[in-house]
This record gives structure tokens, C-alpha cells and sequence, in this order.
């Protein structure tokens, strides 16, 4: 039987805490979970079931809500580095109109462990006290001590990360060769975002093994440390490509859309602003997904015996961990790869 949540793939304690509470929702919902974790799919079914009180995907309202396209279920999005005030107060002013169709106003606003410190303070006394018809669903990787007192005041669902064979059956359901559902899941870590993505990626095993080779080109001179670093840059570059044609794609039918019907209301800019982030957040993923792999090609050796100072190969590791810490920072990845590269020893030697 149809749900509308059909796409939220094993997170079912927290299916369980939200079909309990429909009936009589609070103000406010934080939803914690990496990304890929399925927690935004969860946020729309959710939204669905406050609109319709039934568990139907095929209900307009419920078809609508699950699609983004609902008008009293709106989304938000940072548009810069971090959420600023300047949206906080559009979210304020949403908060406080009446529902345009229905009983009930949904606001899901996103990735708000990027709320910068203003933002926070504009929006707390609207999400402690909205107006009886709305209802917030908050949504974040992690908790910040910026969202600590916005998080007091919500009721806390927790999203893991998605078991790796329940990634490579959603992956073959979909018809994706289960060898290659396997190599996009161990690559994703339980993003199945990403693996949806990656299983569209013919080169992925290449930067992988790239990747687990790096060790083997350094020797200890910058020129070794340029030449792998530039080969990392353009991979990454290149590995862009599926998403970019899945933007492509996107942008067709949003162009479509616009020529029968007039840019007014299409949300183009929305559209615009979301290919960004992804893009931004799929060079922080594939770089992430390297260094993990590159720090397993140090931990094998040492667990192998492989490598002559077992010391060194321990430094690495932490060496990588504390790069791998320092990308939720935004930094530049040139400098990143450069400065850690230089500092890890070859495994010639």
C-alpha cells in the first residue's frame, strides 16, 4: 500500500514518533541526522500528514506537500554561508499569516545548524510561540550551541545514518546493478543522497582507488604534493557531472513550466539558489569521501605491517581526521590538500 513514507528509508523510530503525535501536534520539530539520512523526505510526509490527517500520498494535498509544491507547506533554505537574519524575518512574517487552503501552516526550514547567532535570536520567540496554525519543522546535521535554546523549545527526532544494505537494496530497487549499488553505498557512508548520485557516476571506482594511491606518489618534495593535488581537484571537478546533468534536467522542466504558465510564482530562484548548495555540498562530500579513503589506505597498512615506521602511519591517520574536522569550515581545498599532503609520509618507505 502506498505512504507518503515511501521515501523515508530506515529511520522507522522515527516514523513511529511522528505518525504518533498527528493527531495532536506540538508547535515545533527538530529533526537531527546527517545528510542523506532522509530526515528532509521525512519533513514533506510529515507535513502531508498535518495537512490531511490520513496516511495518502494520492490526496492533492498530500501529493503536493510531498512534491514542495504546497502553499501552506513552505521551505526555507540558507542563501548565503549561514542562515541570516534577513531571512529569520521572512520566516517571522510567513509564521504569523493565516493558511492559504487549509487548517494548518507548515514552515520546514533547513540545514539550521548553519543559524548564525541574529538569526537565532529573531526567530526563538516565534518558534517558542507561533500561531496556533502553524507548525515549524526544524531540520539540521547536528546540534550547535546556536540552536541549543531554539532546540528547547522542540520536540527532538533523531535520524541515523542509513544502514549500507538497506542503501544497496533501495539502490537495486531502483535499478541500479547491485555490484555498483554496493561500490555508491560504501562510497556514500550512509548518505543515500549521494548514493543515488554516485550510482550514476562511471569513474567513481577510479577516484576511490586514486585516492588509496596517494600515499604511494608522495616522497617528500612539493613538486609529488602538486601533482596529486591537481589530480584531486580535477576529479572532484569532473565527478560534478551527474549532478550537474540532474540540474540540467531540473532546469528543463522548470523552464517548461515557466513558458506555459509565466516565471511568476516558479520559483526559479529557489531553484537556483538549491543547485549551489548541492553543488557546494557534493565537493565537500566527494573530498570528505576521499580523505576517509585515503586514511584507510594508511590504517591497512599499518594493520598490514606494511609501512616501515608504524609511528608515522598513526600521525597520518589523525593528520586526515583533523582535515576530514576542518571541512565544515568551508576552507579553500587546495590549501587543505596541500598542507596535509606535505605533511604525510610515503608508503615507499
Amino acid at each position: 500500500m502506498a505512504s507518503v513514507w515511501q521515501s523515508v528509508i530506515g529511520q522507522p523510530n522515527a516514523i513511529r514518533r511522528l505518525e504518533a503525535s498527528v493527531a495532536h501536534p506540538v508547535h515545533a520539530y527538530l529533526f537531527v541526522g546527517p545528510p542523506g539520512s532522509t530526515k528532509n523526505e521525512a519533513a514533506r510526509a510529515f507535513a502531508a500528514l498535518l495537512l490531511t490527517g490520513v496516511d495518502d500520498p494520492t490526496l492533492r494535498d498530500a501529493r503536493l506537500a510531498l512534491e514542495g509544491e504546497h502553499p501552506d507547506v513552505r521551505e526555507f533554505a540558507r542563501v548565503g554561508a549561514s542562515i541570516s537574519k534577513d531571512q529569520a524575518e521572512e520566516i517571522v512574517r510567513l509564521a504569523a499569516l493565516a493558511p492559504n487552503e487549509s487548517s494548518r501552516k507548515v514552515l520546514i526550514l533547513d540545514e539550521f545548524h548553519l543559524l548564525s547567532a541574529e538569526a537565532a535570536a529573531r526567530l526563538l520567540k516565534t518558534i517558542e510561540e507561533p500561531p496556533e496554525s502553524t507548525v515549524f519543522i526544524v531540520l539540521a546535521d547536528h546540534s550547535t550551541p546556536e540552536l541549543v535554546t531554539i532546540a528547547s523549545r522542540c520536540v527532538r527526532i533523531d535520524f541515523g545514518a542509513v544502514p549500507t544494505d538497506l542503501v544497496i537494496a533501495t539502490l537495486v530497487a531502483e535499478g541500479v546493478d547491485p555490484l555498483r549499488a554496493e561500490q555508491s553505498a560504501l562510497g556514500a557512508i550512509g548518505d543515500l543522497t549521494r548514493a543515488r548520485l554516485l550510482a550514476r557516476d562511471e569513474h567513481l571506482a577510479a577516484r576511490r582507488e586514486m585516492f588509496a594511491e596517494t600515499p604511494y606518489r608522495l616522497d617528500g618534495t612539493g613538486r609529488a604534493v602538486a601533482g596529486a593535488v591537481t589530480e584531486i581537484v580535477a576529479a572532484i571537478e569532473a565527478a560534478a557531472a551527474p549532478l550537474l546533468a540532474r540540474h540540467a534536467e531540473e532546469v528543463t522542466v522548470l523552464e517548461a513550466r515557466i513558458s506555459a504558465m509565466g516565471e511568476r510564482g516558479s520559483g526559479k530562484k529557489l531553484v537556483e539558489e538549491r543547485h549551489k548548495r548541492e553543488l557546494r555540498r557534493h565537493r565537500t562530500d566527494e573530498l570528505r569521501s576521499g580523505l576517509t579513503t585515503l586514511a584507510g589506505a594508511y590504517r591497512d597498512a599499518l594493520v598490514n605491517g606494511t609501512i616501515s615506521r608504524p609511528d608515522s602511519a598513526a600521525t597520518a591517520i589523525t593528520r586526515i581526521h583533523r582535515s576530514l574536522e576542518s571541512l565544515e569550515r568551508n576552507p579553500n581545498e587546495q590549501l587543505l590538500l596541500q598542507a596535509l599532503l606535505l605533511g604525510l609520509p610515503s608508503m615507499n618507505h
